[in-house]
Parts: structure tokens; C-alpha cells; sequence
């Protein structure tokens, strides 16, 4: 995590105090972290890496895989995750390469993952998620600004641990425009004209190079899949909702979470949540959030459902058995 810590009670520079009240009561955020202009994501999930390394006793020539799952990668190109295998001194055996995915890019991460290591001849996975969503929101977005922070995770997956897991993924490219930066890219250059802030009906000020999200789209985007997709994946796995120890969503919003919660008739406790303390990291949000809350049930929870959802459209769980898991301590960049 990165050290600096902004609350949400701190955006009243732009924002009135009625609304955020509804950021901190409604959605859930009351502080979250923001990285300083020179930290990447790849700096964060460096720093999770080496202590996850080191926590374990790993041995780095042991690493046959990693994967850097971001949408603020260093650099157009080239991919960030050899520079994160050269950074990390493994060999230049280990293949490394970037998957572009937002907040379900841990799920779809971790399936990459666990493929990878059920291959003949490749036994260690390491993941690595992060995003510094601070770097492209507007600070005078009332939209965004109350809800991304920043983080960085590392996830070890060796073969032959983790027992049986399921997962489901899926896309809808038809809500591409929903979560989008319209320009910067390839399709729509960087401009001068595209630089230019601009006020929307609503008094947002952001550029087109900047992050847009639609968050009535996205809420009912939400409310649309999530609680279908757990329950079908459930069904695939012949598990009842009582059967599930603990489910994290993505940290998107308490209130949707909660509203989730309901819908599967889950048992409240058994939800995990961190985003009173983080805000939405993106796609770093479901594995924060079991580092923030696993260990304080000392091995308790064991068959846990993991799902999340946004850009692309994207959407994706998976029910594992972490019985075996080992969960570092949260650290400060």
C-alpha cells in the first residue's frame, strides 16, 4: 500500500458535504491510499512481490511464470512484467507477460495462473496485480475521485496446491464506452485538443485522456450479473451459498455489495470487505482485501468465492479452497 493516506472528509475542496456523506455512509470509503507522482503499480506490486518472496523463503530460479495484470502499466511498450522479471532478478528462463484487464483482472489473472501451472514443465506462477488509478482520474471528478485508490499484490501459485477450483469468465464488449480513457490510445491519439478539461452537465472537469465511468451503467451492470454468475458457479460446483466460508467481491461500493449479499442470502459475516479503508483499487481490490481480512479468522475460512466486475465490459469468479493459502502482512511503499 502505498503510505499516503487521503480520507474522503478531504475532497471538500470540490465536493459538498451532503455528498460526501453519501461516499462515506453509502458506498463505504472513508479513506483510501494514493501513490506519489514517482510510484507506479509495478513500484507496488515490486515491494508485494519481495515480501512475499521473502516471507516464504521462495527460491527466485523456482519461478517459471510471471503475470502483471494492470491498466496503468509503465509504458505503451514495452509490457511491464519482463522489466518486473529482470527488476525482481529471476531468470531468464521465467516467462513474463501483461494482461490489460480492470476489476476483474484478478480472477482472470489467477485462471491464467492455474492453467500455467497445471502444464507439463512449468510448476510456479508468479501474480502480480496492481493499479495506480490516482494518475489517470481527474481530481475534480465527483464521480471518481471519492472512489480509486491504489495498491499492489503479489500471489504465488505452485502446482499441486490449492485443491479443486472452478472458475467463470465472461465479457460484454458492447458496454466498452461504460468505463472508458476515449483518447491517448492508438484509435483516438494524444492531442492537444484532447489535454483540454472539459465540464460536463453534472460539473465534472476531466480531459479525454482521462478516466470516464458511467456509474448508473456500472451499478446496474452490477446488480445485472454478479449475483447470477456466483450462484450459477455454485450450481457448476455442486456447492450451496451455506457451504462458502467467505465471499470478497471486487470493493466497488458497500451498498452493492450488501444488496449482492442479499440476493445469494448469504450469511452477512461471512462477506468480506476492506473498501472503508482502501476505496476501489480496481483490479487489485480481491486479493487487498484477503490480505486485510483472512488472517484475522486464523485458517476459519477455507472454500472461498472471489468475483469481480467492470470495464470492458468484464465480469468473473471462481470458488477456491485456500485451506493452504499463506497471507502475508499488508505493508507501506
Amino acid at each position: 500500500m502505498p503510505a499516503k493516506v487521503e480520507k474522503t472528509e478531504d475532497l471538500s475542496y470540490f465536493m459538498p458535504a451532503e455528498d460526501i456523506e453519501k461516499v462515506i455512509s453509502q458506498i463505504g470509503i472513508a479513506e483510501k491510499r494514493l501513490a506519489d507522482k514517482h510510484v507506479c503499480s509495478s513500484d507496488l506490486c515490486l515491494r508485494a512481490a519481495e515480501q512475499l518472496i521473502a516471507d516464504n523463503q521462495i527460491d527466485k530460479e523456482s519461478i517459471d511464470a510471471l503475470i502483471f495484470v494492470s491498466q496503468t502499466s509503465d509504458y505503451h511498450q514495452p509490457a511491464t512484467a519482463p522489466i518486473l522479471q529482470h527488476r525482481l532478478g529471476l531468470t531468464k528462463e521465467c516467462l513474463a507477460f501483461d494482461i490489460n484487464l480492470a476489476c476483474s483482472g484478478y480472477v482472470y489473472g489467477l485462471s491464467v495462473a492455474y492453467a500455467m501451472a497445471s502444464q507439463e514443465g512449468l510448476n510456479n506462477v508468479l501474480l502480480l496485480v496492481g493499479e495506480t488509478m490516482s494518475k489517470i482520474v481527474s481530481r475534480h471528478d465527483k464521480v471518481s475521485t471519492p472512489l480509486f485508490g491504489d495498491a499492489g499484490t503479489a500471489t504465488f501459485v505452485m502446482k499441486g496446491m490449492g485443491g479443486e477450483s472452478f472458475f467463470s469468465l465472461h465479457s460484454d464488449g458492447s458496454g466498452a464506452k461504460v468505463m472508458m480513457i476515449p483518447n491517448g490510445g492508438f484509435r483516438n491519439p494524444s492531442s492537444v485538443e484532447g489535454l483540454k478539461e472539459e465540464k460536463d452537465e453534472d460539473g465534472n472537469i476531466r480531459s479525454k485522456e482521462q478516466f470516464y465511468m458511467d456509474g448508473l451503467e456500472v451499478f446496474n451492470f452490477g446488480m445485472r450479473e454478479e449475483p447470477k454468475d456466483i450462484k450459477n458457479l455454485l450450481e457448476k460446483a455442486g456447492v450451496s451459498i451455506d457451504e462458502v466460508d467467505a465471499l470478497v467481491f471486487h470493493q466497488a461500493n458497500k451498498f452493492m455489495t450488501d444488496f449482492f449479499a442479499n440476493r445469494l442470502k448469504i450469511k452477512r459475516e461471512k462477506v468480506l470487505y476492506s473498501i472503508d479503508k482502501f476505496g476501489n483499487t480496481s483490479s487489485a481490490s480481491i486479493p487487498l482485501t484477503l490480505a486485510y481480512c483472512l488472517p484475522s479468522f486464523a485458517g476459519e475460512r477455507h472454500r472461498v468465492v472471489l468475483s469481480g466486475f467492470g470495464a470492458g465490459l468484464s465480469w468473473a469468479s471462481v470458488l477456491l479452497d485456500l485451506s493452504q493459502a499463506k497471507i502475508s502482512e499488508i505493508i507501506e511503499y
